[in-house]
């Protein structure tokens, strides 16, 4: 990670006190991670204090915010621009709400699946960062290179280490940055830019 802080600063919400007991417990267990406190369990007591509280990382049950803010989260809160948003999961949600979201985490996640996706959550969040650069990243590059050799999305997340929502991520900044939509058009593209070669395919 760019970040070089000595811990990342997580920000745990979740209406659950046993569920929230837990997340913070199997987090603050990573030196990497370093849960603020106190633990704040309603979505506008952090609102409002998110300036002063500057977590890299929000790890936030979607129910506990409200329906009008829930598909619009970094919108309706601009603070949230530097910061990486998680779900925390453990009943049904649609998925034009987790699309708000750099990673999701399941309450049966263990704690090394957890670690990873604070990290794919941290990686989705400085690639949003770099939207207005229009070079693709050295990721996107890879990506494109998994797309040209006709990977799905579940191919690339597994060879790349990253979640399946991160994939769509960079293929949306991949087609924004280059303006190529169909598959086809991007294969082209990466044999032209010399990311690929045409015996590959």
């Amino acid at each position: 990670m760019s970040d070089r802080r000595s811990a990342y600063k997580v920000v745990v919400v979740e209406p659950s006190a046993i569920v929230s007991e837990g997340l913070r417990t199997l987090i603050a267990a990573n030196s990497e991670f370093k849960v603020a406190e106190p633990d704040p369990r309603d979505c506008r007591t952090v609102m409002e204090r998110l300036p002063l509280l500057a977590p890299d990382i929000l790890v936030i049950n979607p129910q506990a915010i409200d329906f009008v803010h829930r598909r619009a989260l970094r919108k309706a809160f601009p603070a949230l621009q530097q910061t990486a948003l998680v779900a925390v999961v453990h009943s049904v949600f649609e998925e034009e709400t987790l699309r708000e979201f750099d990673a999701t985490i399941n309450i049966y996640d263990p704690a090394p699946q957890l670690r990873r996706k604070l990290h794919q959550a941290l990686e989705q969040r400085d690639t949003t960062r770099q939207n207005e650069n229009y070079e693709l990243s050295e990721r996107e590059r890879e990506i494109l290179i998994s797309i040209a050799r006709g990977m799905t999305n579940k191919e690339i997340a597994d060879k790349h280490n990253i979640s399946i929502h991160t994939v769509i991520s960079h293929r949306k900044n991949i087609t924004r940055k280059t303006g190529i939509k169909s598959i086809a058009g991007l294969t082209v593209y990466a044999m032209l830019n010399n990311m690929i070669d045409q015996s590959e395919l």
